[in-house]
């Protein structure tokens, strides 16, 4: 139901935008560059999670409020500790002295994460010149941050010299359309099958009509009414739900190590930075980053099915195949039971593996 990818190349700022097939919705992960994607990419995000606030993570804040503004959108942000303070900051940056003529809202809801486990909602809206109204809600934090009738979404704390969130996104189900039985029944594509899918998730009876619409040459529409049970019976196939992680900016030590495992068993994708060559790891270790290499056991040792390595070191601009080589055979040694990592010695930093 996902399609996610890089918004950037493997060497550029961070981020993976998730967009929900056919449902004009979206996510983001990180909030780096994002100039690449078009408007009609960015209106479509509703919900953005920041693993943390150094630049490369968070600069695409400011571009993301200028496309949406004068529009009614309402986005959910989710951060770490200090994250109110700094999205209130950013929009106080500029006059809003002409906003309240506009005639559509756009709503900001942030969300601040801590690790003591407790989340604070503050909601800004744009025709209230973005300022906080006071309010905010408290909830206590147990690992999930949002859900919907598609998925969940979860965090847990990585140490990167402060508190970076990695994030876990689980779909609730996956209900796929067998073509070939479309076909045999006589039945068109389109907008409907969408509605059959909202139907089965909602738990909808048997007998429940399912509208089936579709036009046929210029202007001549047909349209047929087919109990939900019997399309599930005869075109659906119902699977279960993909699964993606994102972890980025941590050092490779024993509490990291066992939050990533965690975060990233048996997912479908694992997005997983892998700043450094492995010979450097001392200067990874320095930087509070993993190698190419530590990235590639994680994956493995967590049953990862597809691995993808991001936020490469300018150091190696033209190396880029070496990065992605390494964590490519460490992830295979993994996968096959050999060479899986060890958990280092707690310490603020961890050692080489």
């Amino acid at each position: 139901m996902f399609n996610a990818s890089l918004v950037n190349p493997p060497g550029g700022d961070p981020g993976v935008y998730l967009e929900l097939k056919y449902r004009r919705r979206a996510l983001l992960f990180d909030l780096g560059e994002i100039n690449v994607l078009p408007p009609r990419n960015l209106l479509k995000i509703e919900l953005v999670c920041v693993s943390h606030t150094h630049m490369d993570h968070f600069i695409g804040f400011d571009h993301l409020v200028r496309v949406c503004l004068g529009r009614n959108r309402r986005i959910a942000l989710f951060g770490p500790p200090g994250f109110l303070a700094q999205v209130e900051g950013r929009l106080q940056a500029y006059n809003w002295n002409l906003v309240k003529e506009y005639t559509n809202d756009f709503e900001i809801v942030a969300t601040e994460i801590d690790p003591g486990g407790w989340m604070r909602t503050r909601r800004y809206s744009c025709r209230r010149a973005f300022l906080s109204t006071g309010e905010e809600a408290r909830q206590v934090f147990t690992g999930t941050l949002a859900t919907d009738r598609y998925f969940s979404l979860h965090g847990a704390f990585l140490d990167h010299r402060i508190p970076c969130l990695a994030f876990r996104l689980e779909e609730k189900q996956r209900i796929n359309i067998r073509k070939d039985a479309l076909q045999e029944l006589g039945l068109p594509t389109g907008p409907w099958l969408n509605e059959l899918k909202d139907c089965l998730i909602d738990g909808r009876p048997p007998d429940f009509p399912v509208r089936i619409r579709w036009r046929e040459g210029e202007g001549v529409w047909r349209e047929r009414q087919v109990p939900l049970g019997e399309l599930a019976a005869g075109i659906v196939r119902i699977t279960p739900g993909q699964k993606i992680a994102y972890v980025t900016d941590t050092v490779y030590n024993a509490a990291n190590i066992r939050t990533i495992l965690a975060m990233a068993r048996g997912v479908d994708i694992l997005f997983i930075e892998g700043s450094f060559l492995h010979e450097d790891a001392e200067q990874a270790s320095r930087k509070y980053h993993l190698t190419a290499r530590q990235a590639g056991l994680l994956a493995g040792a967590a049953g990862a099915k597809r691995l993808v390595l991001f936020h490469f070191s300018p150091k190696y601009r033209g190396r880029e195949g070496e990065l992605l080589a390494e964590a490519d055979a460490a992830f295979r040694q993994a996968t096959s039971g050999v060479g899986l990592p060890l958990e280092p010695p707690d310490s603020p930093r961890g050692g080489a593996v």
